[in-house]
């Protein structure tokens, strides 16, 4: 039985069955006892309190007279689940003595938006939504039997251990050798950091090379997130404009200390940085000494031609510094990336890390090692793609059979489908009443940095829902899109 939070006071004058009773008593309202889980037994409650059972058993008799809680045979006793709600209400309100919102500290993000996530997405009928994972996909067996094997000899020291600021060699080698070459990206394990995350990566460099007043260029539209991370910072973002061929360059970065792009597929419109463009952004940055971070999020769905090599491994000077991720492909709840530049940096971000997290999780970055190395990784990389292109076909016909208005061809690659409609269209009611059928999309004014940003953008990502419910929630998007179209904004 783990210990109780009861304490009794010997020298009291109250009786010590109405001190078990009273503490009891509270823990109940308070949630430390509830209805699911049995109190426990009179035997291991003496036990623990020293004290006899009669002692207990009388607390215990007393409540169960008042109808707090409820006897079992054979189970044990348990709180009264229609007695909660009148002991939580029994509780004396009490006002606190702090001023909680004058001691918090202000970010100069405050009035960006947010990327608000449906919680029970997966309650839904059509989750069209970038972010998450159709759960089945996932290498459920093999990531077990990693975990375990990791657990034991010769693994164990390495998934349990304190490593201080470390990351597990395994995994960095697994990096080195399994993953970083798809993408022509040569590194020492000195050069490797693991994340929790591509964000832990982008707040790591934040916090690490920023500082007020320093101009921060990031794509407009652009991520979200590394939008909140940068100003968070003090720093100064501005927006660089994107088209079909990716960022639009500006004639000099000169100023501009740090460029956060993302070349493979842009965020959020998937569109592919140019090769010409791409030499010419590290020209640039080169020239101005602007420091370039390449955020490679998903890479490995590319569904036609041949991949673009990573500005990474363009990079004579080693400058680039390229985030990796594992969330898109196999769960963005086991929050693992990884972060590759100078070892100079890698070494000061490894000290800022220590002092945030310490490490990622031993037994997570052994376990996934583990599963690089057996092959299974790769396997279900190889699946999933081409799950993730049938997907990408299946939604771009019908977007042009299901939407009503003329589309544009998508680019062949990404996590998501970005959706530009007419000029009237508004996204933000089309959201909203999707949403009403069953239908969850992403509005995409949120994404644009200036005040009035176009209001006709959302994203249908496909990488949550299940193949078997694609069409059906395209005629739903549609007929929604129909309605709000001809109807307008609701009053």
């Amino acid at each position: 039985m783990p210990r109780t939070l009861i304490e009794i006071d010997r020298s009291s004058s109250e009786p010590l069955y109405r001190q078990v009773r009273r503490v009891i008593e509270h823990s109940i309202a308070v949630g430390i006892f509830d209805s699911r889980r049995r109190l426990p037994s009179s035997r291991e409650l003496a036990a623990e309190l020293k004290v006899a059972r009669n002692t207990i058993n009388l607390a215990y008799q007393e409540l169960l007279t008042e109808g707090l809680v409820l006897s079992h045979e054979r189970s044990g006793i348990f709180v009264n689940p229609e007695m909660l709600a009148a002991a939580e209400a029994d509780l004396p309100a009490t006002d606190s003595m702090i001023d909680w919102s004058s001691r918090m500290r202000r970010y100069a993000d405050e009035g960006v938006p947010d990327v608000e996530k449906t919680a029970d997405w997966y309650k839904y009928p059509y989750p069209f939504i970038a972010g998450q994972i159709d759960v089945h996909s996932f290498p459920a067996t093999a990531w077990v039997r990693s975990l375990r094997e990791a657990l034991y000899e010769p693994h164990r020291f390495a998934s349990l251990q304190d490593s201080i600021g470390a990351d597990d060699p395994m995994l960095i080698e697994m990096i080195r050798r399994e993953i970083l070459p798809a993408r022509g990206i040569e590194a020492k394990p000195e050069q490797i950091l693991i994340t929790i995350g591509s964000q832990q990566g982008l707040d790591l460099l934040g916090r690490t090379l920023l500082g007020p007043h320093q101009r921060v260029g990031i794509e407009n539209p652009g991520y979200l997130d590394a939008r909140h991370i940068f100003l968070r910072t003090g720093a100064q973002v501005y927006g660089i404009d994107v088209d079909r061929d990716g960022l639009q360059l500006p004639d000099t970065l000169s100023g501009t200390a740090l460029v956060y792009v993302t070349p493979s597929h842009h965020h959020p419109t998937n569109v592919t940085l140019s090769m010409e463009r791409r030499r010419r952004l590290l020209k640039l940055a080169a020239a101005s000494g602007t420091v370039v971070i390449e955020d490679d999020y998903d890479s490995e769905f590319r569904y036609e031609g041949s991949p673009s090599p990573a500005l990474k491994a363009l990079d004579s000077t080693g400058d680039v510094l390229y985030l990796g991720t594992f969330s898109k492909f196999l769960s963005p709840g086991l929050r693992l990336g990884f972060l590759v530049g100078p070892a100079e940096l890698i070494q000061e971000l490894r000290r800022v890390r220590r002092y945030q997290v310490r490490h990622p999780p031993g037994h997570m970055q052994r376990a996934l090692a583990l599963l690089i190395d057996s092959g299974d990784y790769h396997r279900a990389l190889r699946h999933h793609r081409r799950q993730m292109k049938a997907r990408w076909e299946m939604l771009s016909q019908l977007s042009v059979q299901c939407l009503p208005w003329d589309q544009t061809t998508y680019p062949p690659g990404g996590v998501s489908l970005w959706v530009e409609g007419p000029a009237n269209l508004d996204a933000a009611e089309l959201v909203r009443r999707a949403a009403e059928r069953g239908v969850l999309i992403e509005r995409g004014d949120i994404y644009y940095i200036q005040g009035d940003p176009p209001r006709n953008c959302f994203r249908i990502g496909y990488g949550a829902i299940p193949t078997r419910a694609i069409a059906e929630g395209m005629a739903v998007l549609g007929e929604v899109a129909r309605s709000v179209l001809d109807e307008g904004p609701a009053a």
